[in-house]
């Protein structure tokens, strides 16, 4: 056992779970920079239970949504899915449950604000919830992910959480015209581990907004909302 032991059973009550195989636990919170920075201790990271969490959340929300809404076409649903399990709402609830104090970071990640990113969190909540449906079984991770998702999908499916700002722009701009916003990269610094990027979007030769990310896409979408919020 590397994390620390109060940490855990903290983590336990904050998420009112406990776990009969503690060390499952662990390796959710144990992230890829961490385990490859001590690899004399033979840690596993997070990355196969991230991958079992995205099924399980993917699941979850699907049957919510086709018992709750026994109208809306398949198309609909996926949307109202792709949304609300995308990174930047999972981040969220990462946050809520302040799952990045708990996080074992390597260092340099450490360094550079991992703690807090949302591309990190994200990851650390999917595999929390693959994580608990080992241990616990499908019922107990129905009700944790559910608690903390379903707000997000009544926004969604009632149009009020908005996450692809880019599309809405353009959607916005098409209503008057044939032609696309187009994304520019203005500024991009940082070593290759923590870039940000800068980017405007233009549309006829007018800047309409500017966006700052940890990613192309995050700046592009910052832009977007940048714009619609000019507009």
């Amino acid at each position: 056992m590397i994390a620390d032991i109060k940490s855990l059973e903290e983590l336990q009550q904050q998420i009112q779970i406990f776990f009969n195989d503690i060390d499952l636990l662990e390796r959710a919170i144990t992230h890829k920079s961490f385990a490859n920075e001590n690899r004399h201790l033979g840690l596993k990271d997070n990355e196969r239970l991230e991958f079992l969490g995205d099924s399980v959340q993917d699941l979850v929300v699907s049957e919510y949504m086709i018992l709750e809404y026994p109208d809306h076409p398949e198309g609909e649903l996926a949307k109202i899915r792709s949304v609300v399990v995308s990174a930047p709402v999972l981040a969220e609830k990462a946050k809520e449950i302040n799952l990045g104090k708990y996080l074992l970071l390597g260092k340099g990640e450490e360094m550079t604000g991992g703690r807090g990113r949302d591309s990190i969190l994200a990851d650390a909540f999917e595999a929390l919830v693959g994580s608990i449906y080992l241990d616990q079984g499908l019922e107990v991770v129905k009700d944790f992910i559910l608690k903390l998702l379903i707000p997000d999908i009544k926004k969604v499916e009632k149009g009020e959480h908005i996450q692809d700002y880019k599309t809405l722009l353009q959607e916005i701009i098409q209503k008057n015209s044939n032609a696309r916003p187009e994304y520019e990269v203005i500024k991009e610094e940082g070593p290759d581990h923590n870039k940000q990027f800068t980017i405007q979007v233009n549309f006829e030769e007018e800047v309409l907004g500017v966006g700052t990310g940890s990613s192309k896409k995050e700046a592009q979408q910052k832009a977007a909302r940048n714009a619609i919020d000019k507009v």
